[in-house]
C-alpha cells in the first residue's frame, strides 16, 4: 500500500495507521492518528497561516509539533497539497524500535499511548517542527475503524480519529453501543 501524504488528510489519517514512525530510530508502528484540516474549526490552521502553524501548510511529510495545554509536545505530519493547512496527528504507536530509550524518556512502560507520551517517547519538541518525518512502509493489514476525534471540543462530531481496531497500543478504545 502507498501513502499519499500530498493528497487528502483524512485519508492520509486511515492509510497511515500499520506504518512505522521513526525519529532518530525510535519508535513504532503507528495505530492511532487523527485527521485535522484548514475547513476544520478544530485545525490549527482554521484561521489561516500564522508563524504557530505555517509548516502545516507544506510540503507534506514534514512534522508539525506544537505545544498542548503548555505541558506535551504533540506529533503530527503535514498531510496536504502545498497552501493548504492539514496535518495528521499521532495518538499511539505500538513501540517497536529504541524501547529502552523510550523507558528512559517516559520513565514507565506506557511508552505510547496517547499524544502526549508519544511526543514524550520521540523526545519531540520544537527542534523536529518542519523536519521530513520518516515513515517506513506498513506490514501486515490492520483492521482500521474510524471514530469521532477526541480530546477536543470543536466539531466532535467528525469521525476523523482512525485505530487499528486490535492494537493493546491506543490512547482509547471507542465505546461501543450495546
Amino acid at each position: 500500500m502507498t501513502l499519499d501524504l500530498a493528497g487528502d488528510v483524512v485519508s492520509a489519517a486511515r492509510d497511515m495507521i500499520g506504518w512505522t514512525l521513526l525519529v532518530d530510530g525510535v519508535g513504532g508502528v503507528v495505530v492511532e492518528t487523527e485527521a485535522y484540516r484548514q475547513d476544520d474549526p478544530a485545525s490549527h490552521s482554521y484561521s489561516g497561516m500564522t508563524a504557530r502553524n505555517e509548516v502545516m501548510f507544506g510540503p507534506a511529510g514534514r512534522f508539525y509539533v506544537y505545544r498542548s495545554y503548555g505541558i506535551h509536545w504533540c506529533v503530527n505530519i503535514v498531510c496536504c497539497p502545498p497552501g493548504e493547512g492539514a496535518a495528521v496527528l499521532i495518538r499511539a504507536f505500538e513501540p517497536t524500535h529504541g524501547i529502552e530509550t523510550m523507558r528512559a524518556r517516559r520513565g514507565r512502560d506506557d511508552l505510547a499511548s496517547g499524544p502526549g507520551k508519544v511526543g514524550q517517547a520521540l523526545a519531540a519538541g520544537p527542534h523536529l517542527n518542519g523536519l521530513a518525518a520518516e515513515l517506513l512502509p506498513a506490514g501486515a493489514p490492520r483492521r482500521v475503524v474510524a471514530t469521532p476525534r477526541i480530546g477536543i471540543t470543536r466539531a466532535v462530531d467528525k469521525p476523523w480519529r482512525f485505530l487499528d481496531a486490535d492494537s493493546p497500543f491506543v490512547s482509547r478504545r471507542p465505546r461501543v453501543s450495546a
